[in-house]
């Protein structure tokens, strides 16, 4: 990864510090940065470099669509066969949010308890890699679980979180009291994921054209901010055209902007979909998980539609409300169908049917 060894390594010697043995409690890492700076990036390409390879990787995030209380657990749960995991059984479908759960549950505390020792059954032996993706948007109890995993007596494992900066949080306060507890631990891996600079953007350009110009590179520089995920949507925008289109004004539909990192994040009861919409660049992909979100389709079906994982469609889900700016599939369906002017008001109302319907 281009501007990125110095960090690959520090993950590094802090996973050969679980494998030899030498902690008692997981090794933690947190990784923090704006939107599109690669923090997701760089966890998967440590995980990919990682020798020994992890026994166990129990990676989890937060829930676009409908959080609620452990999400995270939740997430990594999500298709795996609990039913020989040594635990009550109405306290696993609770945790892993299941439809069948219960109505009554356990006390917060119990369930807390429930939970780290669901995490330790599901790590065993280990070694393992927990890796917990945008701490921001985690729900409170998620956040305690985090936690409490990173004080956890015996467990054979690195916990590697990944957030925005605790301002940019949904709750910044139990945010940043998280962060504090992640960063109190003894040996913590702290890492700050900021732009890349000119010469590290001249790096990727330079495996893409050959040899580009000092005066183009600072240009491109210039206009994506030094943002990777900016970078590389440019590059993906223009591919197999000349250097000089990365240049070229975008069109009026596809001139995106990643949104600036002084706008706030607002919990999603307080959004409404945008009155006035701005353009929006979406990829390929994204347009085709869109057009299935607007037939009401949920990511399960998504997924078995376009031949990619239910993880991916949450991604690509996830991408498409930070770019338009919405809060649910609902929100982001709605203004799929606004944009297409030939369409009429009660085609909106379908979409609301649908969108809104409970997901399988």
């Amino acid at each position: 990864m281009v501007g990125r060894a110095g960090e690959l390594a520090e993950l590094d010697r802090a996973w050969s510090s679980v494998v030899l043995g030498r902690r008692r409690s997981p090794a933690v890492a947190v990784v923090t940065g704006g939107p599109g700076v690669g923090k997701s990036l760089l966890v998967a390409a440590a995980l990919d470099a990682f020798t020994p390879r992890p026994e166990v990787v129990l990676s989890g995030t937060a829930r676009v669509h409908s959080p609620a209380p452990y999400d995270w657990l939740a997430a990594v749960l999500s298709g795996r066969d609990t039913t020989r995991l040594d635990l009550p059984a109405d306290a696993l479908a609770w945790l892993a949010q299941q439809p069948t759960a219960p109505r009554e549950r356990y006390a917060p505390g119990t369930l807390l308890r429930l939970a780290v020792r669901t995490v330790r059954v599901l790590v065993g032996a280990g070694p393992a890699v927990l890796v917990v993706e945008d701490l921001h948007a985690l729900d409170p109890a998620s956040l305690n679980l985090v936690g409490e995993l990173a004080t956890a007596d015996g467990l054979p494992a690195l916990l590697v979180v990944a957030t925005r900066p605790a301002a940019r949080a949904v709750s910044p306060e139990l945010a940043g009291r998280t962060l504090a507890r992640l960063c109190g631990v003894r040996g913590v891996v702290r890492q700050h994921l900021g732009p890349l600079r000119p010469a590290e953007v001249a790096e990727v350009l330079t495996q893409v054209y050959a040899d580009p110009r000092p005066e183009l590179v600072h240009e491109v520089w210039r206009r994506t901010d030094g943002n990777p995920y900016a970078l590389t949507e440019l590059l993906a925008a223009h591919a197999g055209q000349g250097i000089d289109a990365l240049l070229a004004p975008a069109a009026p539909p596809s001139g995106s902007r990643l949104p600036p990192e002084s706008s706030p994040v607002v919990p999603t009861s307080r959004r409404a979909v945008p009155e006035s919409l701005s353009p929006v660049c979406l990829t390929g992909r994204e347009a085709e998980v869109l057009d299935c979100l607007v037939a009401g389709m949920s990511n399960k079906q998504v997924a078995r539609a376009l031949g990619i994982s239910v993880r991916t469609v949450t991604v690509h889900v996830s991408n498409l409300l930070r770019k338009t700016g919405t809060a649910s599939r609902t929100e982001v369906a709605l203004w799929s169908v606004r944009q297409r002017p030939t369409q009429t008001q009660s085609v909106d109302h379908e979409v609301v049917a649908r969108a809104s319907a409970p997901q399988q």
